[in-house]
């Protein structure tokens, strides 16, 4: 099984390799050392002195590209083979000339990221299309510890974690050929790829018994009579992009069946709340420089609310170093006074589920539901998804039943939520597991890449 050791670097103009004193082999001792993609031949021994500790020289060190700043590893054991690392690639677009700020206003999320690798004993480094060197294969990526960012070159990486900012830069012809050459020509697993479709995520979870009572009606956008339709039968519904996020573009439209009015409720630089007297009329204004047909229509739910406001919840769910899923987050939004989402953009507060919940009975049965349907759906969404999902972000209402509703599911979920002083261990426990879930894959596809190489 593998194991997080202390690594030292000791001069030496051989390639020789002490191993830790509680590192048993499972056959002869190893006589080959791997890297990342770099392997070469190695002199192994077991530490003296009854050290728990790796030694590699300066030579091997040299020979395997392997970084001087890196003070923890895990170990693995293939055959006649040891495995340090893993080498960990995350892979994003919009990088830089700032040393300082090597990729925009998103440095600071992964200096956050890579910060912790000593604490897990991974190798993580951050690296875009133009820092690969395919015929050498090599990569120089940045890396961060306290005395900040550095480029260093690596061997290519045993896993690669995808960061890619939006669609648009995931659909880059560029992007697409990192990561089929990365895949099928190294056979590196790739996690956590792409964007979910809003549409797409409801169909197959629809046909999915056992989470198929937390979906809302949802449909792609058809016609004036499906919205009528919705809003007999539910009073409110919403309108969003199928591929939107960050609450942008979402409208609430509403029926007053009292006056025989229309409203509508969204933001834009502010949040706004207009009155019609058709639906039609409503839908010419608020929607005539809007594409219908990349919308979808979704049931309105009376969820429960904190002074008139309506609150929903973010969930995280991370899969770890042993490849089972974990809930590592639960925070509740509170929507902004006229606004059509809980958004903190849109004047939405962040509140951890004790604020909202002050009996603590309530507390403990409303995080085992939310608890148990993320698990449920995250199950649910990697068996019927293409690709390795390791984590997921959902947003769920509860209405005033108690009953529970998933809104959206996202494979990259933003970190708004953490701004909230109580909420700091989730931050990096959610930072820590999605680092140590590449110790999990890079075990499974160690001896799978070996036969496929061969």
């Amino acid at each position: 099984m593998p194991k997080r050791y202390n690594i030292e670097i000791f001069d030496s103009s051989e390639s020789i390799c002490y191993y830790p004193v509680s590192f048993s082999s499972n056959s002869d001792i190893p006589n080959r050392i791997s890297f990342g993609s770099k392997q070469t031949a190695v002199i192994c021994k077991k530490q003296p002195n009854g050290r728990n500790v790796i030694s590699i020289s300066s030579k091997l060190a040299k020979e395997l590209n392997f970084p001087l700043l890196v003070t923890t590893i895990t170990l693995f054991e293939s055959e006649h083979s040891l495995v340090i690392g893993p080498l960990v690639g995350i892979f994003s677009s919009g990088f830089t000339q700032f040393p300082i700020n090597p990729i925009g206003e998103r440095s600071s999320f992964f200096a956050k990221l890579l910060s912790i690798h000593s604490s897990i004993g991974v190798v993580p480094f951050l690296f875009g299309e133009e820092h690969i060197d395919w015929d050498k294969q090599l990569i120089k990526g940045y890396f961060y510890n306290k005395d900040g960012w550095r480029q260093i070159t690596v061997p290519f990486p045993n896993v690669i974690y995808d960061r890619l900012p939006n669609r648009k830069s995931e659909k880059l012809k560029k992007s697409r050929i990192v990561k089929e050459k990365m895949e099928k020509k190294f056979y590196i697993p790739w996690y956590n790829p792409g964007f979910f479709n809003k549409l797409d995520i409801y169909d197959r979870l629809y046909n999915d018994k056992k989470v198929a009572l937390y979906l809302p009606e949802t449909f792609a956008f058809t016609s004036l009579h499906q919205i009528e339709n919705m809003l007999s039968k539910y009073g409110h519904i919403y309108v969003k992009p199928i591929n939107g996020s960050l609450g942008l573009g979402v409208h609430q439209i509403i029926y007053d069946s009292k006056s025989n009015h229309y409203y509508c409720r969204y933001h834009d630089s502010k949040n706004h709340l207009l009155k019609f007297a058709s639906l039609e009329s409503l839908i010419n204004h608020v929607f005539v420089n809007k594409n219908l047909n990349r919308m979808l229509v979704q049931q309105g739910i009376n969820l429960i609310k904190i002074n008139h406001r309506s609150v929903d919840f973010r969930v995280h769910a991370n899969k770890d170093e042993h490849g089972i899923w974990k809930i590592s987050a639960i925070a509740a939004k509170v929507a902004g006074n006229g606004s059509p989402t809980t958004h903190v953009k849109n004047g939405g507060e962040i509140r951890t589920i004790k604020e909202i919940f002050v009996n603590k009975e309530e507390q403990n049965k409303y995080q085992k539901l939310l608890e148990h349907a993320a698990l449920d759906l995250a199950i649910s969404l990697e068996k019927h998804l293409k690709g390795i999902i390791g984590e997921i972000g959902f947003d769920f209402g509860i209405d005033t039943k108690g009953n529970v509703w998933l809104f959206e599911a996202n494979s990259k979920p933003g970190r708004s939520i953490f701004s909230h002083p109580n909420l700091k261990d989730s931050d990096l426990l959610t930072r820590k597991l999605t680092l140590s879930y590449s110790i999990f894959l890079t075990e499974k596809y160690m001896n799978k890449n070996k036969e496929l190489l061969q």
